[in-house]
């Protein structure tokens, strides 16, 4: 059988179980498969060890992590369908945050953001933690398909 299928019944068997999906195949049908199949996470084979140990972590912990050009088409996907938007939900925003966003939105990691901000990793997690709570987003995912919605990224920065 495929890991779609490998995931189906794993989380069919526990659902608290988090699967991480490690594959060759980097088309958009084999992401939504994966999404459906109920993977927290989704990388291509070709990613260098430490984005998988993160990875690893990252998906064990609860969080979602999606390989970076995975997560610039599925926004490039999801942006198109939204409807901009001229409200100032965003008009708060710190330089720091927008760069934030920016980072996140690009499927940087905590430990990346850090590398490139020099700031450690505990504080980066802190600041996206600060970040989801002013604009009242469930997630990283959750903040960049608002950041999109409302003209602060766009496809392609």
């Amino acid at each position: 059988m495929d890991g779609i299928e490998v995931t189906r019944r794993i989380l069919a068997a526990d659902g608290a179980t988090q699967v991480l999906v490690l594959t060759t195949y980097d088309t958009d049908a084999h992401v939504y498969e994966a999404l459906r199949a109920g993977a927290s996470g989704f990388l291509v084979k070709d990613a260098p060890p430490e984005p998988v140990i993160e990875a690893i972590r990252a998906v064990a912990t609860g969080d979602a992590l999606l390989s970076p050009s995975v997560t610039r088409r599925l926004l490039n996907t999801v942006a198109a369908t939204l409807p901009r938007s001229n409200s100032s939900h965003f008009a708060g925003l710190s330089t720091q945050d927008a760069e934030l966003l920016r980072l996140i939105s690009r499927g940087r990691t905590n430990a990346e953001i850090a590398g490139q901000l020099n700031l450690t990793a505990a504080t980066v997690k802190t600041y996206v933690s600060r970040l989801l709570t002013r604009i009242n987003a469930r997630d990283r995912r959750h903040a960049v398909v608002l950041a999109y919605e409302h003209g602060l990224i766009r496809p392609g920065q």
